[in-house]
C-alpha cells in the first residue's frame, strides 16, 4: 500500500495567491484521512499536489518514504475520484470502468472479470451496458468509484465526490465508500467541506483554513479538544457558543470568568485553571457547546447562567433556544475570519451581504494569504467601542417546549466541558491531546 508525507509543502500561484502555506501532514498506510475546510481553503490543491497534477512551489511530497515531486501522475499508483464524476459520455458503464485497464494493456478476459467483480461490489452490475446519461447521480458516482477501484491502486484521492448528490444518497454512499475502502485496505485522502462526512468517515481529520493546517486528529479529538478558535466554531451543530470573558484569579481558590454581569468559577483543582490563571486581568474566549448546558430552576446552586430567550428553532426531535445572557459574543464567519461584531449594525449587514455575493459569484473560492501566527490580530473586541454583539447562547430543549421568546431561562454549565482560547484564537490548555 502507500504512505503519504507532506513536508513544509507550499503552493503559490502565479498571481501571488498562497493556496497552501507550509503544510506538514503524514498519512499512514491504510488510513482514511479527510481534509476538511470551506471552499478556497486549499484542500483540493493539496490533493492535486499529491496526485502530481500540481507542482509544489516548495517542500516535499513523499510517497512510501520517497520524494515524488518530479514523479509523473501515472507512475504514482494513484486513483482519483472527482466531484463531477468525469465519465466518458460515449462509452458504456462497462467501458468506462475498464478504460484504465485497457490503457494498462490488461487482456480482455481478466479485464472483464475485474470489471464484473467491481461492478457487483458497487451494486451496478445490472447497468454495465448503459451510458452515463442513462444513470442516476448515485449510479454515476459508483461508476467513477469503480473505475478507480478496478486499477487496484495504492492510494485513493477523492475530491468532494458526494457534493452533487442529494442528502439521502450522500448518507448512503458515505457508508459504502467508508466500508469499501477499509475492506480494501487502501490509503485514502478524502476532501470535503461537509463536517458530517468528515466526522463519520475519517480515521483522522485535517482541518484547513486559508491554506494553513489548523488541527489534525481523530474525529473525537478535533471535536472534543479543538486546537484553535476556528476549529471550535467550524465543527458542531449548533455552533459552539463563543463568549468574551474577563479572567480574575483568586489564588488557591478558583478562577473567575466574568461574562458581562454574570460569572462562572473554575475550581483551582481543575488542571486547566493554572493555564487560564496566566491571563489574570485580561480577556479570553470561553467556548461551550449546547450539550454542556442544562436547563434548571433559577435558584439551582452551582455554575448557572440566567437569561431570556431571544428566539426558538424547532427541529422536530428537539428545539433550540437562543438565550441572551448579557455577554458579548465572538463570531467566526464561514471562511474563518473573525467577524467585526463592533462595527455598526448596518455596516455588518453590508459586509455579510458582500460575503454572500462573493460566495455566489465564486470569488470567495479564491484562496487568500494566511497571516503568520506572529501577525494575527486579536479576536477580542475593543472595550472602547459602543457597538457590541450580544451572545445568543444555544441551548437544547425538548421538542416544542412550553416557552416562548422573552421567557426567562436558567442553564447549568458543565465546567469540565468548557474550552478556552487566547486573543489570537489558540487553545489555552495543558495536556489537552
Amino acid at each position: 500500500m502507500t504512505t503519504v508525507a507532506l513536508k513544509d509543502v507550499t503552493k503559490v500561484f502565479r498571481d501571488g495567491t498562497v493556496a497552501v502555506d507550509s503544510i506538514n501532514l503524514d498519512v499512514n498506510d491504510g488510513e482514511f484521512m479527510v481534509l476538511l475546510g470551506p471552499s478556497g481553503c486549499g484542500k483540493s490543491t493539496v490533493l492535486r499536489m499529491v496526485a502530481g497534477l500540481e507542482d509544489p512551489t516548495s517542500g516535499a511530497v513523499m510517497l512510501n518514504g520517497e520524494l515524488a515531486n518530479d514523479l509523473p501522475p501515472r507512475e504514482r499508483k494513484i486513483a482519483m475520484v472527482f466531484q463531477d464524476f468525469a465519465l466518458y459520455p460515449h462509452m458504456s458503464v462497462n467501458d468506462n470502468i475498464a478504460f484504465p485497464l485497457k490503457l494498462a494493456g490488461v487482456e480482455p478476459t481478466p479485464r472483464g472479470e475485474r470489471v464484473t467483480d467491481v461492478a457487483s461490489a458497487l451494486g451496478i452490475g445490472d447497468v454495465l451496458a448503459r451510458r452515463p446519461s442513462q444513470l442516476s447521480g448515485g449510479q454515476r458516482q459508483r461508476v467513477a468509484m469503480g473505475r478507480a477501484i478496478v486499477r487496484r491502486p495504492g492510494l485513493f484521492l477523492m475530491d468532494e465526490p458526494l457534493s452533487n448528490l442529494d442528502s439521502g444518497l450522500r448518507a448512503e454512499l458515505r457508508a459504502e465508500i467508508s466500508g469499501l475502502t477499509r475492506e480494501l485496505g487502501v490509503t485514502t485522502i478524502y476532501v470535503t467541506h461537509d463536517q458530517a462526512e468528515a466526522l463519520t468517515m475519517a480515521d483522522r481529520v485535517a482541518i484547513m483554513r486559508k491554506g494553513v493546517l489548523q488541527d489534525v486528529g481523530t474525529p473525537t479529538q478535533v471535536y472534543g479538544r479543538p486546537a484553535t478558535l476556528y476549529v471550535a466554531a467550524f465543527l458542531g451543530s449548533p455552533r459552539m457558543n463563543l463568549l468574551e470573558a474577563s479572567v480574575y484569579v483568586h489564588l488557591d481558590r478558583y478562577v473567575t470568568l466574568t461574562l458581562g454581569e454574570q460569572a462562572l468559577y473554575l475550581p483551582w483543582d481543575d488542571i486547566r485553571s493554572r493555564a487560564v490563571a496566566h491571563y489574570h486581568g485580561e480577556r479570553i474566549v470561553v467556548g461551550m457547546r449546547a450539550e454542556a448546558l442544562t436547563p434548571v430552576a433559577p435558584d439551582t446552586p452551582g455554575d448557572v447562567l440566567q437569561g431570556r430567550i431571544r428566539y426558538l428553532e424547532h427541529h422536530g426531535h428537539e428545539s433550540l433556544a437562543f438565550l441572551d445572557i448579557g455577554a458579548t459574543a465572538i463570531m467566526v464567519d464561514d471562511i474563518g475570519a473573525p467577524v467585526d461584531a463592533d462595527a455598526p449594525p448596518g455596516q455588518r449587514g453590508l459586509r455579510r451581504f458582500g460575503q454572500v455575493m462573493q460566495r455566489i459569484t465564486g470569488r470567495a473560492n479564491e484562496p487568500t494569504t494566511q497571516a503568520t501566527n506572529g501577525s494575527r490580530t486579536s479576536v477580542l473586541h475593543d472595550p472602547g467601542r459602543h457597538h457590541r454583539r450580544p451572545a445568543e447562547l444555544a441551548v437544547r430543549l425538548a421538542p416544542y417546549p412550553a416557552v416562548t421568546a422573552g421567557h426567562p431561562l436558567a442553564v447549568q454549565v458543565r465546567m469540565d466541558a468548557l474550552h478556552f482560547f487566547d486573543e489570537r484564537g489558540d487553545r489555552i490548555d495543558v495536556g489537552w491531546r
